[in-house]
């Protein structure tokens, strides 16, 4: 039977929602912002993180991070739709979230709301990739705003949420959040693969492993995170789309936080899917050329503001600067600041730890080299 719920507040919902376990805020939270409109889909993000935490046996289809084009990539198939069908529609008015959470919409008997993929769902991390919606492009069509015919790339890893749906879940009380940095952790000893946590897992980041009779999931490169450096799907990133840090509480936002700027102060960087109710702490910089209809389902209902926001960054001088700071170090960025021309980011001791200039120099060359009597055919 599932146990009693208890009331948490979730500021991405503006209420209090039922949760099996009371509040406990960690003494830092780990959190990601990624640009969806920088993205290339390159795939250096899935590779990194494959080739340092699941090449092995058994782990063959386990991508903790991947890159699906919406909206008609899923990974595993149906992830999102599956979910959504069986919660509702997303109810919000005036900036409260009036429909269900996964925890609110449970089963009886059952922690949260969710599904256990088939073992064939998990078969093509790579369906429909740069698959288009709206119909062909015909001759003659061209770009004007919000495109007649979309789709973008949606980034995605284990969210470590605020309330995760797998701890509430596991039987065994295997899955943790850990104190000092929020990350969310399996204990490899406890789990005995029951699979609750990747029935409940909204997102579809906990994972079955066949070899060890385990569940296994993304662990936000705590090694690195522990000598101030970056998790591997930030550092390895060739669009410069991430940013990985720390966030603080809404009510405790911090503007020279990276975090903290682009969630709370800028509100650039949304939650996916927050009417599920886990509070994750994964943020997205929405796609700008995307119906907006379909945004306010991914990305809530503020979207709109969010894209303005960005299409307006070139104005902004501090917004621009921290977007141009995304994966110029490999080190955590706790502070940045705004000097001159430059944009500078601190470590936790308040050390510079890197610096770029805020608007990229051009240098143009003359056409006709005079001392090498030739002709350039690029001169910037």
């Amino acid at each position: 039977m599932a146990e009693d719920k208890q009331k948490v507040f979730n500021w991405q919902l503006n209420r209090e929602m039922e949760y099996p376990y009371e509040a406990a805020a960690p003494q830092k939270q780990v959190a990601w912002v990624f640009d969806t409109n920088k993205c290339i889909a390159c795939q250096t993000c899935t590779l990194a993180c494959k080739t340092t935490w699941t090449s092995g046996k058994g782990q063959e289809y386990m991508w903790w991070n991947n890159v699906e084009t919406k909206p008609w990539g899923f990974y595993p198939l149906g992830w999102d739709v599956r979910l959504l069908d069986k919660l509702g529609a997303a109810r919000w008015e005036n900036g409260v979230y009036k429909g269900k959470t996964i925890f609110e919409a449970t089963p009886p008997g059952e922690m949260a709301l969710g599904f256990l993929p088939h073992e064939e769902d998990w078969a093509r991390p790579n369906l429909g990739e740069d698959e288009i919606t709206g119909g062909t492009i015909k001759p003659g069509d061209y770009l004007q705003g919000v495109h007649s015919r979309w789709m973008f790339y949606l980034q995605r890893i284990c969210n470590h949420c605020s309330h995760p749906a797998c701890l509430s879940a596991c039987p065994r009380k295997a899955i943790y959040k850990r104190k000092e940095d929020g990350i969310v952790l399996i204990d490899q000893e406890r789990c005995r693969g029951y699979r609750e946590c990747v029935k409940c897992c909204p997102y579809k980041k906990s994972m079955f492993h066949p070899p060890s009779g385990k569940s296994q999931k993304c662990i936000a490169c705590y090694p690195a995170v522990e000598k101030g450096y970056q998790t591997q799907c930030v550092n390895n990133c060739i669009g410069k789309i991430r940013f990985f840090g720390f966030i603080n509480p809404s009510e405790k936002a911090e503007e020279d936080n990276p975090i903290d700027y682009l969630v709370h102060i800028a509100k650039v960087a949304k939650p996916l899917y927050a009417q599920f109710g886990t509070q994750p702490n994964v943020y997205y910089i929405p796609p700008i050329h995307v119906p907006l209809k379909f945004q306010a389902q991914l990305f809530g209902p503020d979207v709109e503001e969010a894209v303005k926001t960005y299409k307006q960054a070139h104005n902004d001088k501090t917004l621009k600067g921290l977007l141009v700071l995304m994966v110029s170090t490999d080190r955590i960025i706790r502070r940045f600041a705004i000097k001159g021309d430059e944009v500078f980011g601190y470590d936790a001791s308040g050390n510079e730890v890197v610096r770029v200039p805020v608007n990229e120099p051009i240098y143009e060359r003359p056409f006709f080299d005079k001392e090498r009597n030739v002709y350039r055919h690029s001169i910037t």
